[in-house]
């Protein structure tokens, strides 16, 4: 299977018109009509991930994060950006991200947290748009927890689900206050805070949150639980690798990077 054949199935899952304007999804290197058999999946194109890709034999690297995000005047090997590329390029790893329209698409990064977090209720935090059936999609979802759960149980819970050792929380984790309705963004989700407001969310659940996001929150009566841009967005590969092996089927390999979190508390 060529990779443009591959990237279709990647843009009916999240088409490039749901990114953000700034953002830069789709082909950043590579051939599109290189030929696919094994493809593997990352958070990111760090030198670890290109290297497990290198040693799998993979001819297609997908990540969520894109690699280039500014304008490349040069690509040889005196920065860590254009060396990655560089790299791939001389690999023959064709290499394709898809970003913050696999954040906003239906079905995609918040509808997939949401879920680990059993949710219900279920809707769209900051819409960006409805698809041509009428499907709202965008940033983040907000949801019920049946029956509320405190706040320092919330915090367990998402360190449950997203497999994490800790998470920052922003409020009074001793209160008995039962919390039902909660917001999540993964990734980084301070600028969204206020969607979260706006929505009466009583807890919201996030990464990269700020000292200053995180205390103006608890003052507008919502409490901040950060679990670290990885944190959730690490759930990426393991969709992916599902949803493509269900379509592909055996005939071409789907890997994923080995879990590494780019921090850790000590």
């Amino acid at each position: 299977m060529k990779c443009s054949e591959i990237i279709e199935i990647l843009e009916r899952l999240a088409p490039p018109s749901m990114a953000c304007e700034w953002d830069n999804p789709g082909l950043l290197a590579g051939r599109m009509d290189k030929e696919v058999g094994t493809v593997f999946l990352a958070v990111d194109a760090t030198e670890a991930a290109i290297a497990q890709a290198e040693e799998a034999g993979a001819d297609m690297l997908i990540t969520h994060h894109p690699l280039i995000f500014k304008p490349l005047y040069k690509v040889n090997d005196q920065d860590f950006i254009s060396r990655r590329i560089l790299r791939l390029i001389q690999r023959d790893i064709s290499y394709y991200a898809m970003h913050t329209n696999f954040d906003s698409a239906p079905g995609c990064m918040g509808e997939l947290a949401g879920r680990r977090l059993g949710l219900t209720d279920v809707h769209v935090l900051e819409q960006m748009g409805s698809t041509e059936s009428g499907i709202p999609y965008g940033i983040g979802v907000t949801g019920l927890i049946s029956g509320g759960l405190t706040l320092r149980e919330m915090a367990e819970k998402t360190k449950e689900a997203f497999g994490l050792s800790a998470v920052s929380v922003f409020g009074d984790v001793d209160s008995e206050t039962k919390l039902q309705r909660i917001a999540v963004c993964p990734g980084a989700g301070g600028s969204t805070a206020k969607e979260a407001i706006r929505w009466g969310a009583q807890v919201y659940i996030t990464g990269d949150v700020s000292h200053h996001e995180g205390i103006d929150a608890v003052a507008c009566n919502m409490a901040v639980i950060d679990a670290g841009h990885y944190g959730i967005e690490h759930i990426f590969t393991e969709f992916m690798e599902n949803h493509l092996s269900k379509i592909l089927g055996g005939d071409i390999q789907i890997l994923k990077e080995r879990e590494a979190f780019p921090s850790c508390v000590l």
